[in-house]
């Protein structure tokens, strides 16, 4: 009997390519998918300091909803580091001019703060509508 684990290399790892369509999805629910997916939780060699996830293309980002009232209370701040340097975004001005923007943000909240993290977020691809140029890796379709 053999009781050793096995470890993944990166040689080892098969990345594939997956679509997910995020029109009419709440925002979070698409944002933690494709963390699942970039991370690679959904296979069985998952390794967690190792990038054994999927590349992962959204379209349709500018369908994508927010339930309840977040649309107009909901606000993206972010700071330049200087004096007075934050900056106020509402959701709905972000959502409107920057869709793509405000998922890649909610994707990089739920991927590790780390050198693996900002690593796993190259790995996505968000376009605002159907069209997208990554046919020649001939992804799949994911439905959650």
């Amino acid at each position: 009997m053999n009781n050793t684990t096995h470890s993944v290399k990166a040689k080892e790892i098969e990345k594939k390519w997956y679509i997910i369509d995020a029109k009419e999805k709440p925002l979070g629910r698409v944002a933690t998918e494709v963390a699942k997916l970039l991370k690679g939780k959904h296979k069985p060699t998952y390794t967690t300091n190792l990038d054994c996830g999927d590349n992962v293309i959204v379209i349709n980002s500018d369908k994508i909803i927010l339930t309840g009232n977040k649309l107009n209370n909901k606000v993206y701040r972010h700071h330049s580091g200087y004096i007075g340097g934050m900056k106020e975004i509402k959701y709905s001005d972000l959502m409107a001019n920057n869709s793509d923007k405000a998922l890649l943000i909610a994707i990089k909240g739920m991927l590790p703060k780390n050198s693996l993290g900002r690593k796993l977020l190259t790995n996505v691809r968000v376009f605002k509508g159907e069209e997208h140029d990554h046919q020649a890796q001939k992804p799949e379709i994911w439905n959650f």
